[in-house]
């Protein structure tokens, strides 16, 4: 199925406020995403951090192991050369620091990458989104100028 081009300039206000408020929805559903990257992005980053420092640290590490989303149970951290991974899906998988940080640094610039192509995405929905308002406005002052002039008469 081709797509077709229409000039939003040729539409009227009642079909230029329906692009309006899907282009209103878009923006907002993009904004969410680009919000929930950046979480993911700093998620990846603190745990490559981590990995780091849990590498260099020389003394025993004291940790509180999750059981559920609110109980933790004290533990120690006896192998600080290997760590376990969530590869995602509910996917574990041991790896050694190394591994684990270049995997953590790949996801981040997986991430990076994404951010930067939905940030000019959005921008482009923004310039739309600007160019449709001022289509809107110049339409409204033309109509109304058309009825101050036709009551006029």
């Amino acid at each position: 199925m081709a797509q077709q081009t229409i000039n939003v300039a040729d539409l009227a206000i009642p079909q230029l406020m329906e692009v309006k408020r899907q282009l209103d929805q878009e923006l907002e559903h993009l904004t969410s995403s680009f919000t929930q990257l950046k979480q993911a992005q700093a998620k990846f980053q603190s745990c490559a951090e981590n990995v780091i420092q849990l590498a260099t640290s020389t003394e025993e590490r004291k940790v509180l192991i999750p059981l559920t989303n609110s109980l933790y149970v004290p533990g120690k951290i006896k192998d600080r050369s290997n760590v376990i991974v969530d590869v995602g899906t509910g996917y574990y998988v041991k790896k050694s620091t190394a591994d684990a940080t270049t995997h953590y640094k790949g996801k981040v610039e997986f991430v990076t990458k994404n951010l930067e192509s939905l940030q000019e995405a959005i921008q482009k929905k923004q310039e739309n989104l600007n160019y449709l308002v001022s289509i809107i406005q110049g339409k409204a002052v033309e109509e109304r100028e058309q009825a101050s002039s036709a009551s006029k008469s």
